[in-house]
């Protein structure tokens, strides 16, 4: 076991230091942004938050509320064809989740063929540190082309999020083992990176890579905010 000595921070050990402003209020504020892709030729413009693709949070329910404020749902895995059929209508903020089998290659198929439009993707994995799984994602990549946008994960350490990037076809990289309050990774297994370090440390790996046209590949925090001002800490 090699045992990494420099410091790593969650979110409870950093506070934010005021800075002078030009906002006289908070409401002042916006966090919308426009997003180009290191692979997919769209652009996403919207809140850069995103409701997980748990049973309790990935719904359509919560796609439809969550879409009056710009924001993503990730549609948990567990809906039907059916479902599908009535309810997958928004591209930008219903996000088709995936696992790495056979059949969920089927799934995006039926949404495209059935459904009448080609999905942003969500290939999820509690273990992204797989050749098995960085082999999918560009499986997923060849097979569908450079439209989706495709989120895969979850890692937690730099090299993986650039290999996800350049060789997995990614163009998000989920980054979080461990950091949910649901999630007992970091109990049962001991494994994890303490969230905060980890969205720093992946995101300047991404941020470090450009496509011709300058493209950057982007991560997304998951797990871990236990309060709103985590939220805060995690896009600061």
């Amino acid at each position: 076991m090699k045992i990494q000595n420099d410091i790593k921070l969650d979110f409870d050990d950093v506070l934010l230091v005021p800075q002078r402003s030009r906002a006289a209020s908070r409401k002042e504020v916006s966090i919308d942004r426009t997003f180009s892709f290191y692979h997919s030729t769209r652009q996403w413009t919207g809140l850069p938050i995103m409701a997980a693709n748990m049973d309790s949070t990935g719904t359509f329910e919560m796609a439809d509320k969550l879409s009056e404020y710009k924001a993503i749902t990730c549609l948990h895995k567990h809906y039907t064809k059916q479902d599908y059929q009535n309810h997958f209508c928004n591209v930008n903020s219903q996000w088709l989740s995936v696992g790495i089998k056979n059949e969920d290659l089927d799934k995006i198929r039926f949404i495209i063929d059935d459904v009448g439009f080609i999905p942003n993707i969500c290939i999820d994995v509690a273990n992204g540190y797989t050749d098995d799984f960085v082999n999918y994602c560009r499986k997923v990549r060849d097979t569908f082309g450079i439209q989706p946008i495709i989120m895969a994960g979850n890692v937690c350490t730099p090299e993986m999020v650039q290999e996800l990037i350049l060789h997995g076809g990614v163009d998000i990289v989920k980054v979080g083992i461990g950091p949910g309050s649901a999630c007992t990774t970091r109990l049962k297994t001991g494994v994890g990176f303490p969230q905060l370090s980890a969205i720093s440390e992946c995101s300047h790996a991404a941020h470090g890579l450009k496509s011709e046209d300058r493209r950057l590949g982007l991560i997304c925090a998951d797990g871990g905010c236990r309060t709103p001002s985590d939220v805060v800490k995690a896009f600061a």
